[in-house]
């Protein structure tokens, strides 16, 4: 793909009617207090909608992002392992959808919870090894390799966070802001490096 920006902001769209527009639809949902992936618990309202018509989509535009991208990351060797294990992001999403979380996302519950729960923590785990990967890549410069440590580490501090018992009423906000950073990190990375005649640059 010559120029993949189209695909960077069509990806922050849907991810943001998703996010916002799945809340406006779930009666007492709490943006602050509750996971994402509330939005789509089993037997809550409009979960089918938002799981196959957001989540869905906001993960296989992440993968296609990613595989856009590819070709205009200058990542080799284990940064380039840790760019592809920023697949798990998509897969997380996607999976969310085909395996919801139950009423309150608890730490037990149905084999679906488990799945998701699984998930969850392959995802973070994923994503945090990936990011570290990603410092890497070769001749960028000392301050941006530890940016990719410290936006790692974040995300996994973040992540341990918003599963301790005395933040839960915080864990939805955590989350977001979890998100959010590495989410727009990634995306403003992405838009420096696609050029719009398709070449790589050095970040």
């Amino acid at each position: 793909m010559r120029n993949p920006r189209w695909l960077i902001l069509l990806f922050v769209v849907v991810y943001a009617f998703m996010l916002f527009g799945g809340a406006a639809l779930k009666p007492g949902y709490s943006a602050m207090s509750q996971y994402i992936s509330e939005l789509g618990a089993t037997d809550s309202a409009h979960a089918v909608l938002i799981s196959m018509g957001g989540f869905i989509p906001v993960g296989a535009l992440a993968a296609l992002l990613l595989g856009a991208m590819a070709a205009h990351v200058p990542v080799s060797g284990a940064s380039r392992v840790g760019y592809w294990l920023l697949m798990c992001e998509p897969l997380a999403w996607i999976g969310s959808a085909l395996a919801p979380c139950d009423l309150g996302c608890p730490l037990e519950g149905s084999l679906s919870q488990a799945v998701h729960n699984l998930l969850g923590v392959f995802t973070y785990l994923g994503t945090t090894l990936g990011l570290v990967l990603l410092a890497a890549t070769p001749h960028i410069k000392l301050p941006t390799r530890l940016f990719w440590i410290a936006l790692a580490t974040i995300w996994l501090l973040l992540f341990v966070l918003m599963g301790t018992p005395p933040l839960h009423d915080w864990r939805g906000l955590l989350q977001r802001l979890s998100e959010w950073l590495v989410y727009g990190a990634l995306c403003v990375a992405a838009w420096r490096l696609a050029s719009p005649a398709g070449a790589p640059r050095r970040e």
